[in-house]
């Protein structure tokens, strides 16, 4: 009987500790968010927007797949709240829209190819 409780010790325990690790993740929850971004002044201005939101731990957009992921503690956000403010940052996020006013704010660069002055300009970084 005593050697059965140790295994079965050896087998849940590791198990576990394992999922408690991962729940512990230290970036907390992670978020992926289909954005209208553009360039690397977009990737700028959304992490730099998700920075000031609330429960937000780190944030990383891919450029190419604009993509944004965001790592959050449930407790003090939700995702629709960190939608609401990539729209208010000017971007859509996912199904939600872009706030029309954060959005003509933009640079150039950064609105959708059919809502550039110079359909050809592309982001100018130095």
């Amino acid at each position: 009987m005593k050697k059965s409780i140790k295994r079965m010790l050896l087998v849940v325990l590791p198990l576990f500790l394992i999922n408690m690790v991962m729940a512990q993740s230290p970036k907390g929850t992670e978020l992926k968010i289909k954005t209208s971004s553009q360039c690397e002044t977009c990737k700028e201005t959304l992490e730099k927007a998700m920075a000031y939101e609330k429960g937000v731990k780190e944030s990383s957009l891919d450029v190419e797949s604009k993509i944004l992921t965001v790592w959050y503690n449930p407790e003090k956000t939700t995702p629709e709240k960190i939608r609401k403010a990539i729209n208010l940052a000017g971007y859509d996020a996912d199904d939600t829209k872009a706030d029309p006013k954060a959005y003509s704010k933009l640079k150039d660069c950064c609105k959708k190819p059919e809502d550039r002055h110079d359909h050809s300009a592309g982001c100018h970084h130095e």
